[in-house]
């Protein structure tokens, strides 16, 4: 089933990325804004950066909500973000046997969701939108 509104996106596929973009919102909002707004003392500056893009990217998917196509884009960083992290960072720690008790342990256990978004994403109509736009007829 698939909607003119959606352009040919199934509907199930805007409910995922719905999902995905509440998801989003209330988990790394929460953290984000908690330790903004209860930050103490001087921030260091790439700490402050960090915590900076993490409540933007949350309001980002506040807006997917509501217009999940359009801000598809968020998807796709948090797919090639996750996917890096876990090729750079991760895969070595494991390769060596030492990814459960590092400290990155508890972040793999967020990005190894990676697949989540992967599945939530119309790829077909992110090819068309956003890759083909550049071809030359």
């Amino acid at each position: 089933m698939t909607s003119q509104r959606w352009e040919g996106v199934p509907i199930y596929k805007i409910y995922l990325l719905r999902l995905l973009y509440v998801l989003m919102f209330v988990f790394l909002g929460k953290d984000a804004w908690t330790f903004i707004f209860t930050h103490k003392g001087a921030w260091d500056p790439a700490e402050a950066m960090n915590f900076s893009i993490w409540a933007s990217y949350s309001l980002l998917s506040f807006f997917g909500i509501f217009q999940p196509l359009r801000m598809l884009a968020i998807v796709m960083l948090e797919i090639l973000y996750k996917s890096i992290w876990l090729i750079i960072v991760a895969l070595p720690l494991w390769q060596a046997g030492h990814l459960m008790d590092s400290p990155a342990s508890g972040m793999f256990m967020v990005f190894a969701l990676v697949p989540l978004p992967v599945i939530a994403m119309p790829w077909k109509y992110f090819f068309r939108k956003y890759i083909l736009v550049f071809k030359k007829d």
